[in-house]
């Protein structure tokens, strides 16, 4: 690598970088003829670093910036690179050389150029860059994933108005990077604070996917081999719990972001961005998402069954939960003042049937004690019967109704897949629409 070194330094900006990338395409073409996956050692990534992001090898000397013009020249020839080289094993290992978080100096650097990068291959249609990105948010901590997605948002969706419909044409370039950037956008936007509330174009781009094919964003999951114990702090399998989050929290978090004044108008700060009309797109949008989730959700008892891991694996979290349910309860309490029984009861009747569901095809595993902890949490509520057709009390208390919906079946004990609708001893879920299954027949896009 020395020898490479004192070549490269001899050369311009642009066409270092150019050559390191022959080099490094070299070198690793013939380390993945000896080992399939070839241990990515110090010397290229410095290599990359030096003559890629333009990081110093010397301590002490200044960086050297590429002008706007250099930037969008590398650019190319980076995207170039990925297009021409056509084994994807080689693109693979060159791109996590490239962006791999290194936790040093050069990483402000390298997540600033592979934003711009998966930003020009989102433009210009390139699918091996597209797909190089998909495997990097696969692997890489959740820290860095959401920064490329707030890149990505800043681009299409913020900065120049019509722009997301290109973004949206890449469903059905690259269904892989379009899962992986849904489950990092609700990684991003967790509807926390007014900030964090997903723009309305970017939030109509993901339902229309979504709802075109539900499938979408199982496909990381139904495409990677899988232990029962996943890493912590890397994105999840599934967007499938930041999309419930999102559909659970929206009727509330919608309600906050136009708080009423003292006279019962509401505030002129935010009626530009929260008029009637966007209310009604953002509701009906967020029915749909809760609807195409709902659908997912009915078919996974299938596919982990397939891949042995039903009873094993919970693609969502209990852990996951408890913060839902308590995001819902400080909601309720800031929206007490406002009249938000109607928004309060939506929030929780999504819940119900997310969590029925989740729990009856396997993809939420958890204990009866762990269950009913869970509910005692939950604001005074009043679910729709509905919801519960084998209920016959009716009376109300904090938590009541959603605890009887969930009560489970009694059979055995500890954990289990599955609510009284789907016993141990029921045959497996139909796998039609919704109103085939007991408790989920008055489900519409109204819900």
């Amino acid at each position: 690598m020395s020898d490479i070194r004192h070549s490269l330094l001899r050369r311009d900006a642009l066409s270092a970088a150019k050559e390191v990338l022959y080099h490094l395409d070299i070198y690793f073409s013939s380390q993945l003829q000896s080992a399939p996956l070839p241990i990515v050692d110090k010397g290229p990534v410095e290599l990359l670093e030096e003559f890629v992001f333009q990081v110093p090898k010397e301590r002490g000397a200044q960086p050297k910036r590429l002008n706007s013009l250099q930037e969008l020249q590398l650019l190319e020839i980076m995207c170039s690179y990925f297009q021409e080289q056509s084994k994807d094993s080689v693109r693979q290992i060159i791109f996590s050389s490239l962006f791999s978080p290194q936790g040093n100096k050069a990483d402000d650097s390298r997540m600033s150029l592979l934003g711009k990068l998966v930003s020009m291959a989102v433009a210009v249609c390139r699918i091996p860059v597209l797909e190089c990105a998909a495997s990097w948010l696969q692997r890489t901590p959740v820290i860095y994933c959401v920064r490329l997605a707030r890149a990505l948002v800043d681009d299409y969706c913020c900065l120049v108005p019509g722009s997301v419909q290109t973004l949206k044409q890449i469903f059905s370039a690259s269904p892989r990077f379009c899962c992986q950037f849904i489950t990092s956008v609700t990684a991003l936007y967790d509807l926390s604070s007014d900030d964090l509330i997903p723009p309305l174009d970017l939030l109509e781009m993901i339902v229309s996917w979504i709802f075109e094919d539900p499938r979408l964003i199982l496909i990381t999951f139904l495409n990677t081999p899988i232990a029962a114990n996943l890493p912590i702090g890397f994105l999840e399998l599934t967007p499938l719990i930041g999309l419930i989050r999102w559909c659970v929290k929206a009727p509330l978090a919608y309600k906050r972001k136009k708080p009423c004044l003292s006279n019962g108008h509401i505030g002129h700060k935010v009626t530009k961005d929260s008029g009637t009309g966007t209310d009604r797109d953002s509701n009906l949008l967020y029915s749909k998402l809760h609807l195409s989730v709902l659908q997912v959700l009915m078919t996974l008892q299938l596919h982990l069954t397939e891949k042995n891991l039903y009873g094993r694996l919970g693609l969502i979290l209990f852990d996951h939960m408890v913060p839902i349910v308590e995001e819902i309860n400080r909601l309720a309490d800031e929206l007490n003042p406002l009249n938000a029984s109607q928004e309060i009861e939506l929030a929780l009747d999504r819940l119900a049937q997310a969590l029925q569901v989740a729990m009856a095809s396997g993809a939420l595993l958890c204990t009866r004690d762990d269950l009913r902890t869970l509910c005692s949490r939950l604001p005074h509520n009043n679910l729709s019967d509905s919801l519960q057709p084998w209920r016959t009390d009716t009376r109300s208390a904090p938590g009541d109704a959603l605890q009887r919906a969930m009560r489970p079946a009694p059979v055995g004990s500890g954990t289990h897949a599955g609510p009284s609708i789907l016993s141990p001893s029921s045959p497996p879920p139909p796998r039609g629409g919704p109103g085939e299954w007991p408790g989920l027949e008055g489900l519409s896009l109204q819900s």
